[in-house]
């Protein structure tokens, strides 16, 4: 379980991200459209899970939009951004935004992707929401980066990630 802070005020997720060198954890998660999507879907390509409590936060909308901005320049990447967030509030949002190089996937139906990855929140304000972290995973799934950010209301370190890659 990792600690972590909300507002200053200490949190903690109920598990760890996944290590580097360890294979990403598969996930089933909701597509603006309805449909799900696994992890297989994206094999072959290096991914980025850019992970927040919700897009509708100041913090969590800019790191989608520097992402998106960020995505138009890797090859063989696809960036996807997973929140707990229905899908008809991820596609409203990108839609508002102009954002079109990221995918948005939502956690709403079972929250496993929470669990499996370690950052579902417990207790505190955004009790069962995400915390904010980014993992990326090469081709072939294996974990290269993690970084938990600390203090949820604070941006990740985008450069760090996008150097792993």
């Amino acid at each position: 379980m990792a600690s972590i802070t909300l507002g200053g005020n200490p949190a903690e997720t109920v598990g760890s991200l996944p290590t580097v060198g360890s294979q990403a954890p598969d996930f089933s998660l909701v597509a603006n459209d309805m449909s799900t999507k696994t992890l297989a879907d994206y094999a072959g390509k290096n991914v980025i899970l850019n992970i927040f409590p919700s897009v509708n936060t100041g913090v969590c909308a800019a790191s989608a939009r520097r992402f998106n901005e960020e995505a138009s320049k890797l090859e063989n990447t696809t960036v996807l951004c997973v929140s707990k967030d229905l899908p008809f509030a991820q596609q409203q949002f990108c839609a508002a935004e102009g954002i079109e190089n990221v995918e948005m996937l939502s956690d709403f139906k079972t929250g496993a992707f929470g669990q499996d990855y370690g950052v579902t929140i417990k207790g505190g304000a955004f009790d069962a929401l995400h915390s904010r972290a980014v993992v990326v995973a090469d081709a072939n799934g294996n974990v290269i980066y993690n970084e938990q950010v600390a203090e949820v209301g604070e941006e990740p370190d985008y450069a760090a990630a996008l150097a792993a890659l």
